[in-house]
């Protein structure tokens, strides 16, 4: 282990719990493009998906550095954790802004499984990355909403009981600013399926049981409402920063198992008589891997501490995100380059977890957004939108 990793003890336990489920396991899913539910099910029963939940609500209470160690041991395992970073994260906005009602009647039942929480809709068909302009649209109607729409890339909806939903209550041209008049809406989706939602699966490159959704007519009863009516926007931006941190410590963990894959098999194969490891050729796009992923890995730890300590994040939340992301994916490169042609070989899991880290340059946040955050945000340079 190195100097540098936080949790000792949870990484040793999550990575006992993550032999259990080898490559075979994860070739299969994938070739079928199935659910991990026995994964998801042993973590949860190992209580990893609910340490961010409280105690008096079941969870251990733990820090968003802790749901980062369990994540990064998960992907360094060669294992995928998609669906784990949603059960954890997707609760905050219950969690931070929801009344006691709603957090006593569906937390207890989120940390302990009973309840699946890993459906976050946000993004629509016609507005990709510019939230402001989702038009998904819900209607106060006595003591319901009615809700009419769509969302598209809302990952594992097919596998999950509620859906954190964000929908506009009031017109966008009838804002004070852009980003008001959005509400969230938790819907329990066993309700509503069949009653004004369809759930339609988008297959993709990998396997992310990714969905688009469409809203008839769909009824969620008014108390299910989140906060406050019309200021939905900033209660899932907590929610978002958490995401792009637990995911840049999946990208940790990935650029680490293709640094510990390079290296093995670069000390172990030989041609020409000798290992190819011997070439700098060779070697030193594995070391530059090491480098930038150290790198990177720092960063996260950064932006976390800070997320747990309730420091503004959003830059360091994105930055974490871009360099973590980058890193894993010149990892997997020099990775696939250091095997040759076994690189592409199923049994490897190479060309599967290659397939899997790239996404994360693209969600849930796209590089170029991250630099155009910084580059007004941080860096006072003028808005090109």
């Amino acid at each position: 282990m190195s100097k540098t990793e936080t949790h000792p003890e949870i990484r040793d336990a999550v990575r006992k719990l993550c032999t259990r489920f080898p490559g075979t396991y994860w070739r299969g899913l994938d070739r079928e493009r199935a659910y991990p539910t026995e994964f998801v099910k042993a973590l949860t029963e190992a209580g990893w998906l609910s340490v961010l939940i409280p105690e008096e609500y079941g969870g251990s209470g733990l820090g968003i550095s802790a749901a980062c160690a369990v994540l990064e041991e998960i992907h360094r395992s060669g294992a995928n954790g998609a669906a784990c970073h949603a059960q954890m994260y997707t609760m905050g906005t219950l969690l931070r802004h929801g009344s006691e009602a709603q957090k006593n009647q569906w937390l207890p039942k989120i940390a302990s499984g009973e309840i699946r929480l890993q459906a976050f809709g946000v993004t629509e068909p016609t507005s990709g990355t510019d939230t402001t302009r989702i038009q998904t649209f819900a209607k106060r109607v006595g003591d319901t909403y009615v809700v009419n729409g769509s969302k598209i890339w809302i990952s594992r909806a097919e596998h999950s009981d509620l859906m954190v939903l964000l929908c506009r209550t009031s017109p966008r041209d009838d804002a004070g600013k852009t980003s008001d008049g959005m509400s969230v809406l938790l819907v329990d989706m066993r309700e509503a399926k069949g009653k004004g939602l369809t759930i339609k699966p988008v297959r993709t490159m990998l396997n992310h049981a990714t969905t688009e959704l469409f809203f008839d007519n769909m009824e969620v009863p008014a108390e299910n409402l989140i906060g406050r009516e019309g200021a939905g926007f900033k209660y899932i931006l907590d929610g978002m920063n958490a995401e792009r941190i637990l995911i840049a410590s999946e990208c940790i963990g990935d650029g680490r198992f293709f640094i510990d894959r390079a290296s093995a098999y670069a000390k172990d194969r030989s041609v020409f008589g000798a290992p190819i490891g011997v070439n700098q050729g060779v070697q030193f796009p594995i070391a530059r891997a090491h480098v930038q992923v150290t790198a990177a890995s720092l960063m996260v730890d950064h932006a976390a501490k800070l997320f747990e300590a309730g420091e503004p994040c959003g830059s360091e939340a994105n930055m974490a995100k871009m360099t973590a992301s980058e890193a894993s994916w010149y990892a997997a490169d020099a990775c696939i380059q250091t095997h040759g042609g076994f690189g592409f070989a199923e049994e490897y899991d190479i060309e599967r977890k290659f397939r899997e880290t790239r996404l994360y340059q693209v969600a849930p946040i796209s590089t170029n957004l991250i630099l155009s955050h910084v580059a007004t945000h941080v860096l006072g340079i003028p808005k090109s939108f």
